[in-house]
């Protein structure tokens, strides 16, 4: 039984975008798709088009990949 290096990579976390830049085919990391795939960190959510917290807190990046 050998290891192959795939197996030991991780998959990388995709971190969902601020805010949507309302493309017609929605890019890979925009939070509306997210949020519809069940992809979003816990405790985040979108409202017209911009991710926010549940607990109403501001969005940064530290805590967004903290959270993921």
């Amino acid at each position: 039984m050998g290891s192959s290096k795939k197996a030991k990579r991780s998959k990388a976390v995709v971190l969902p975008k601020r805010k949507c830049c309302e493309s017609k085919s929605r890019c890979g990391r925009c939070p509306i798709r997210m949020l519809k795939d069940g992809r979003l960190p816990e405790g985040y959510t979108v409202k017209k088009r911009e991710l926010v917290r549940v607990d109403g807190k501001k969005v940064t990046k530290k805590r967004l990949a903290k959270a993921a």
